[in-house]
């Protein structure tokens, strides 16, 4: 289990103004958001985001995707799999990278269904547990089970910044350092 730089990618999921705030930890899941798309900027992951029938819940929270690295693309989809939606099926596969950090909303259903089709298609899979929430805290426990339980890693937003730079003379490690404080 090794990320690097060069082979990643992020998968940001339904973090959208309607459907963040209803979440059971919404406040916490906000704060490690922010801490771990301000790290994965600064080292430079691209970023996939999708948005679950934005008409009736919404764009993505400006300050979630203020933190996006540029040429960040964010999808539109019905589907509860962001895999299911092939312009963000393509979207991945132009990506040319085989590891994918996966955060956002709810645990049990978009990101849950994501990451199964993600682990199908032959992605290593990396779930911040941190960074996804459900409106119901056994929702999100089940889902980090039975993912754990298909082959998805399950780790934290500093566990993730931490192994993508190796060192702390990694030319990130200072800007990364102070969004953690």
């Amino acid at each position: 289990m090794k990320l690097t730089t060069s082979d990643t990618f992020t998968c940001v999921v339904d973090l959208q103004e309607k459907l963040v705030p209803a979440m059971g930890n919404s406040e916490n899941l906000m704060k490690r958001v922010k801490i771990l798309l301000g790290g994965l900027q600064s080292l430079e992951i691209p970023v996939l985001a999708t948005e679950q029938y934005p008409k009736g819940l919404g764009a993505t929270l400006p300050e979630v995707s203020e933190l996006f690295t540029p040429g960040a693309a964010v999808i539109e989809k019905n589907s509860f799999s962001c895999f299911g939606t092939e312009s963000f099926a393509e979207a991945a596969r132009q990506c040319g990278r085989k590891n994918m950090i996966l955060l956002g909303v709810e645990s049990h259903v978009c990101v849950f269904q994501t990451a199964l089709d993600a682990l199908e298609l032959g992605y290593t899979v990396y779930l911040v547990e941190d960074c996804i929430d459900s409106r119901f805290a056994s929702d999100k426990a089940a889902a980090i089970a039975a993912l754990r339980d298909a082959g998805v890693k399950i780790l934290t937003s500093e566990m993730i910044l931490f192994m993508l730079m190796r060192a702390s003379s990694h030319p990130a490690f200072k800007t990364i350092s102070k969004l953690i404080r």
